[in-house]
């Protein structure tokens, strides 16, 4: 069993963990562990308690100075204790204070995985064990509850972290802050390692020393955004891929959110992760709940690879829900960066023709074919097919792109409204902008009101009549602006600061209703690129666009940062003309194969302007990602190098789970006259086990796997500028 219960000492196992908290004789829920499995010792014994000074005590230490919650570790710390750390909770009952003591009131085991309503949230499967642990927290004053909610997965090594808020007075409580989890650890001198970026540079892996105070990392865009990404991890200093301790925490959220780590006076560490507070207030009526988006957490002992790998299963096994998730998704062509908004009937099915030759399996038409949208200014919202444009109607291109072979896709942008629409003349009051101001735009684009039932009626009514008018099996759902202004018609002054989350609550129902209509429908994410690149969107869709950045050598960067959390069958990556549309740089096309084939594959150019020899190579490309997608969609993805680090060359491996074949990718991103040799090494292979290795599908010999992992093999010396190369290693065809 994953959860035991002895006199208000709970203990979580999980296959390589256990997680502990204790109800103590005041009342207070402290955290007493989490880190490598152990047994079920109490480990309260592990706090010590002294009169530190100007720390609160609680009425309930009836005047014994050394207990104060200042310093002892909890499981949901709350503004008001005495307790001056980052906290979880700011509510204000009715005093017009932020005020509020929660103590133990019950607890339920539960067999299976809490659902939350409205939100996404990790799912247990039939054959699978899975836990619920629910502590009931009570105000010691007011009838205000908080359930705290734990989901157990052993097998994966994670457990699940959410909050629900009961109000039982009979008045309404403010809440400015609510936070979806805490961890305190009894350490310090630990690493924080985040995700930093821009919009075509996102996710880039920063580590940094947490220093005595806060470290904050956070979105305030209403979107997780391109600047952060709701993933972060705490590590020891000595910490590798391969050896070390570190802590996980993934966010399964779509909106603004606040992550801050505290050392604190104790050299204790402290992490808090939830909803962006900066804008958020939430009126909670007597009788009414709030429930707080799901935290992801776990724990490695033996490095950041491991950490890695209990995400990337977790989240293809317990998150994605899509009927994808196990197929081989299709390899496209985006027409994109081949037209732009300047396409024909006659340009589209030239490139469909085309990609019909190479083996590609659809054809996405992009931006630009609904309303008036002829460049990114007008349009937006009237969302109605532009037949005069198109040349046909949007079931004629579809059958005719079907007819080819190929499925057909469409790019959508519903939570957008341009001024110069039909939509916002007939309904200026659904857009968000502040009375008596002008408009804060982006892109030149405004934003509708998801929080209103009619604008989300009105989104679902047309997407399901363009969905219904023709064989569409892929979406791409973007969105390509922040939220600031945010302002709803809909909701008194003194309740804006819910706008933003009910935002995106209203995203998750229209979604939820797209996927329960069309259920075999592939969509993908977009956000400028990989602007809502989150767990939260992994629930809906199976792959999100990873950045508008195609060129392969910045991918490098990206995709080795997505790949911390989010498993490499998530990351849309796409094979894109040369020089390169965003930085000019020209790659071989080989090493542009190989670095979309890190993700999910395709193609974004115009392939009627492709050479020969570049479509012979696409074929071949092709063919071999259809040949290994089992490999790529299922492996254990290893980060062989970092181009953070390395500067001579990235490497990465996809190790199958049973160890009889992996596949590892080398670009060149340095060249040397009289280059020393480098060696580089597998991982995740059988080491009794003899491999046949072919680079590039020529082979090179064969080795056992004690060989290949501890003396590696040699690399080839680069005969151009990003050179590059794939090994694959297998057992079976020997």
């Amino acid at each position: 069993m994953g959860i035991t219960v002895n006199n208000n000492l709970f203990t979580i196992h999980t296959k390589n963990t256990t997680y502990q908290m204790k109800a103590d004789d005041k009342g207070f829920l402290l955290h007493t562990y989490y880190g490598k499995r152990t047994d079920d010792t109490d480990y309260s014994y592990l706090i010590d308690m002294k009169d530190r000074g100007f720390s609160g005590n609680v009425p309930q230490s009836n005047g014994d100075r050394t207990y104060s919650l200042d310093y002892i570790p909890q499981e949901f710390p709350v503004l008001g204790t005495g307790d001056y750390r980052v906290n979880c909770l700011q509510a204000d009952l009715g005093s017009g204070v932020k005020d509020c003591l929660l103590v133990f009131d019950s607890y339920k085991v539960l067999k299976g995985k809490y659902a939350l309503e409205g939100l996404p949230a990790l799912f247990a499967k039939e054959d699978e064990n899975v836990e619920t642990l629910e502590i009931v927290l009570r105000d010691y004053y007011e009838e205000f509850y908080v359930r705290l909610l734990y989901g157990v997965f052993e097998e994966t090594d994670v457990i699940t972290r959410a909050v629900i808020l009961e109000n039982k007075t009979d008045k309404d409580i403010n809440i400015s802050r609510i936070m979806s989890t805490c961890l305190d650890i009894n350490k310090s001198g630990m690493d924080m390692i985040h995700f930093y970026g821009r919009h075509a540079g996102e996710r880039e892996m920063e580590r940094t020393p947490l220093f005595h105070g806060i470290t904050e990392i956070r979105s305030t865009r209403g979107a997780s955004g391109h600047q952060q990404n709701p993933f972060v991890i705490l590590a020891e200093k000595n910490t590798d891929e391969d050896m070390g301790e570190c802590y996980g925490f993934s966010l399964l959220y779509s909106g603004g959110f606040n992550i801050q780590a505290e050392v604190d006076q104790t050299h204790q560490t402290r992490l808090v992760m939830g909803i962006d507070d900066s804008d958020f207030s939430w009126e909670l009526k007597a009788g009414e709940s709030f429930t707080t988006p799901e935290v992801c957490i776990s724990y490695s002992d033996s490095g950041l690879a491991k950490l890695s790998h209990n995400y990337h299963n977790a989240f293809l096994n317990n998150l994605i829900r899509s009927t994808w998730k196990d197929r081989q998704r299709p390899v496209l062509i985006n027409n994109w960066e081949a037209t732009y908004f300047d396409f024909t009937y006659d340009k589209l099915i030239k490139i469909a023709e085309e990609a019909s030759e190479l083996g590609l399996d659809m054809l996405v038409l992009d931006d630009g074919w609904f309303g008036k949208r002829d460049s990114d200014y007008s349009g937006l919202g009237d969302w109605y097919v532009n037949e005069e444009k198109l040349g046909c109607s949007l079931k004629e291109l579809a059958e005719r792109v079907n007819d080819m072979g190929l499925m057909f896709g469409i790019w959508f942008e519903p939570e957008m409204i341009s001024e110069d629409s039909d939509l916002y003349r007939s309904h200026p009051d659904w857009a968000m902008v502040v009375p008596g101001r002008e408009p804060i735009r982006g892109r030149s684009q405004l934003v509708l009101d998801m929080t209103r039932e009619d604008v989300l009626e009105y989104i679902k009514k047309r997407l399901f009549a363009i969905m219904d008018s023709a064989n569409i099996q892929y979406i791409k759902w973007d969105m390509n602006r922040s939220l600031a202004a945010v302002y709803s018609a809909k909701l008194p002054g003194n309740r804006q600061g819910e706008v933003r989350h009910r935002y995106v609550l209203g995203l998750y129902s229209v979604l939820e209703a797209l996927l329960e209509r069309y259920p075999d429908l592939l969509l993908e994410g977009c956000s400028g690129g990989g602007g809502r690149f989150d767990a939260g969107m992994l629930y809906y869709s199976p792959q999100i666009w990873c950045s508008d950045n195609t060129d392969a050598i910045d991918r490098l960067k990206i995709q080795h940062g997505t790949s911390f959390a989010y498993p490499m069958s998530t990351v849309s990556a796409h094979v894109s003309v040369c020089p390169n549309h965003q930085n000019f740089r020209v790659t071989p096309f080989k090493t542009r194969g190989i670095c979309a084939m890190q993700g999910t594959f395709g193609y974004e150019l115009d392939l009627s302007k492709m050479t020969d020899e570049e479509k012979d190579m696409a074929k071949e490309q092709v063919r071999t990602f259809k040949q290994h997608y089992r490999l790529f969609q299922f492996g254990d993805y290893y980060r062989i190098t970092s181009p953070v680090e390395n500067r001579e060359y990235t490497a990465w491996e996809y190790a199958a789970k049973d160890g009889k074949e992996a596949c590892l990718s080398v670009v060149f991103t340095d060249q040397h006259g009289n280059p020393t040799p480098q060696l580089i090494k597998f991982k995740g292979l059988l080491p009794e086990k003899e491999y046949r290795v072919l680079r590039d599908n020529e082979e090179v010999g064969r080795y056992t796997g004690a060989a290949l992992m501890n003396g590696g093999i040699i690399l080839p010396v680069p005969k151009e500028n990003y050179d590059s190369c794939q090994f694959y290693a297998s057992v079976e065809q020997i």
